[in-house]
């Protein structure tokens, strides 16, 4: 079992980021002779619970969510993506990596491979909105509060995030 980098972004301009969850970067979570790597991610991810999957890439623009946490599993090609707002860390993702972003978190692409793909999902219950304003105090109370997952998108009840994110927050609160 990988265990992730932990990632730490105070509010930048108009993105909240999460008061006090870390995004935890996977490197490698795949190894390179995997041979679809799509369909890997999205069976790790649904055989650990997690919902709404989709295939896609990121989006240009500076955007984060309220209602949800989010996998990015990084399926084909390379990029950089820009977590944590305007003032975040540009960070370069390559095939086979993973990303968990808490509510909050803001995340762009910079720039990407012509084969950039991405296979992305959200815990039980949780929804993804897309927003590109700065939060209110209603949301800010939303995203602190929002439960921390069951399962470890790639890893399952035993994963990384369960105690990192529980130890994080002091307990662990799941959903």
């Amino acid at each position: 079992m990988k265990q992730p980098e932990t990632l730490f972004f105070p509010a930048s301009a108009w993105v909240p980021n999460h008061p006090f969850l870390p995004v935890l970067v996977y490197r490698a979570a795949l190894s390179p002779d995997v041979r679809d790597r799509a369909d890997a991610f999205e069976q790790l991810f649904r055989d650990s619970g997690w919902q709404g999957l989709w295939r896609n890439g990121v989006f240009s623009y500076q955007h984060y969510h309220v209602g949800a946490h989010e996998v990015l599993g990084i399926a084909e090609g390379s990029a950089e993506l820009l977590i944590g707002g305007p003032d975040g860390e540009a960070l370069a993702v390559h095939a086979g990596d993973c990303l968990v972003l808490p509510a909050g978190t803001g995340h762009k692409r910079n720039v990407a491979s012509d084969d950039f793909l991405v296979i992305g999902g959200y815990p039980p219950g949780q929804y993804a909105d897309i927003e590109t304003a700065a939060a209110t105090e209603g949301e800010l109370k939303i995203i602190a509060a929002l439960p921390i997952p069951k399962s470890d998108p790639l890893y399952g009840p035993t994963g990384p995030l369960v105690t990192l994110w529980g130890r994080e927050n002091g307990d662990h609160a799941s959903s």
